[in-house]
């Protein structure tokens, strides 16, 4: 095991890995921008390097001052965290190159997976079930573009190969408005990514989202950790997620599971990863791998009992998997709202001093977050200030405990989304489970 890792992120991901570290003997370093020098992780950290101003161009975005850092506190390994370079090939081929361990799979297997028109040629050679789609980028032959469209059915949606987040997306409804849609998404594309290729795939019209948590390590084992559903979401952004997924059987859960257990063995996957689908009919279709932490991870650590980031630490310090699949029981049921700062109509940021923080508690209930009364929430970064997660033996009991534990929660002085998350837990259609990817974002714009 390590003896010493950087950890090259800020928040509530900082700090849960903080915590990981000190329960295994792990000394730890905070990485910090000028701004950050008051978080919470900052103090706890055994040292701490201030690594530039507030801009993320020029402190967690800044490889070599990251590299740096771990030089001259002697340093073994990195933690990316999530966000920020945690799936930037280049940031983990340089810690690789520099001596260092990045904690995280491979540079040649994040850029593969980073690339979406490779990824999904990878998944389709390992048997991963996928969107029906062009099989590659799309070129400038409108011709064959609209002859591609025409094969695969409209509705289709026009992606960046380089994008994520919700990013570098357009759905398309009819033949008139396809070659616009390329264009413009190839445009904006090269803008927001520096990279215009882009390909086509079925749109489905009303699917679920819904992931499968992995770990592999570099020895040949991977397994499965059941999924997780994030169907409830904004411009495609998560806003709740839970595990495991309302109504999905054993069997439907056994069969992806091991498809994707499968497809980390032939890609030589090391280290913690996602597998995300839309479920449609009873159907998977792969749309991307996530080659590192989920925001999510605590609800599957809730029904499992695993530590994903102490997994995390070990895989990239070469131990084997000691955890068999046959180890893995899903119990009773986990639900985590997303709490950001910001106005909960509107959605702007609500950037500012929290003046009094007051977290919820009780049976199954755990909090990930690194305010504290008189922190002053940046605006520089986004605008996540933690994390309620609530565990029952079923789903409305967890659902039950995650609207005591929200009311609960006190957070003045800045906005947040409290109360929209409240909103969500009453809500009858979310109650009852099984709501689609828009489900959402229609309830919002009826109560316009």
């Amino acid at each position: 095991m390590f003896s010493k890792i950087v950890i090259a992120n800020r928040g509530e991901i900082a700090l849960r890995i903080l915590r990981a570290c000190q329960t295994m003997g792990v000394k730890t370093v905070a990485v910090h921008s000028t701004i950050d020098r008051n978080q919470k992780h900052v103090g706890m950290a055994d040292e701490s390097v201030c690594i530039g101003p507030p801009s993320s161009l020029e402190s967690y975005l800044d490889i070599p001052k990251i590299i740096a850092a771990a030089e001259v506190t002697d340093a073994e390994a990195i933690h990316p965290g999530y966000g920020f370079l945690a799936e930037n090939a280049e940031f983990a081929e340089s810690i690789e190159e520099s001596g260092f361990k990045f904690i995280g799979p491979r540079a040649d297997t994040i850029r593969l997976m980073g690339d979406k028109v490779a990824a999904i040629e990878a998944m389709k050679s390992a048997g991963v079930p996928c969107v029906p789609g062009s099989d590659g980028p799309l070129n400038n032959d409108a011709e064959r573009n609209l002859g591609i469209a025409k094969k695969i059915g409209y509705p289709i949606i026009v992606k960046a190969a380089a994008g994520g987040g919700g990013r570098g997306m357009r759905v398309v409804h009819t033949e008139a408005a396809l070659n616009n849609a390329i264009i413009t998404t190839k445009t904006e594309a090269k803008a927001a990514f520096g990279d215009d290729t882009v390909y086509m795939e079925k749109y489905l019209e009303n699917p679920r989202h819904v992931e499968i948590q992995v770990l592999s390590d570099m020895h040949g084992h991977a397994i499965h950790l059941g999924e997780r559903d994030c169907s409830m979401q904004r411009r495609h952004q998560k806003v709740v997620e839970e595990a495991p997924a309302p109504g999905l059987t054993e069997q439907k859960r056994q069969e992806i599971g091991d498809v994707c257990v499968e497809a980390c063995k032939r890609i030589g996957y090391e280290g913690a990863g996602t597998f995300e689908f839309l479920y449609d009919s009873g159907r998977f279709y792969f749309i991307e791998m996530n080659t590192r932490i989920q925001v999510e991870h605590p609800v599957t650590e809730l029904i499992t009992g695993v530590d994903l980031i102490k997994q995390q630490l070990l895989i990239a310090s070469g131990e084997p998997l000691t955890i068999q699949q046959s180890d893995i029981k899903l119990t009773g049921h986990a639900i985590e709202c997303r709490i950001n700062a910001e106005d909960p109509d509107t959605f702007m940021p609500s950037p500012g001093t929290i003046d009094i923080f007051h977290a919820p508690g009780g049976p199954g209930v755990r909090v990930d977050s690194h305010v504290y009364d008189g922190y002053k929430v940046p605006p520089n970064y986004d605008s996540m200030i933690g994390k309620i997660i609530t565990y029952g033996e079923d789903r409305i009991t967890a659902i039950r405990r995650m609207r005591l534990a929200l009311s609960e929660t006190v957070v003045s002085g800045i906005k947040t989304n409290k109360s929209l998350q409240l909103r969500i837990m009453n809500d009858h259609g979310f109650v009852e489970g099984s709501k689609n990817i828009h489900y959402l974002e229609k309830r919002l714009n009826e109560n316009k």
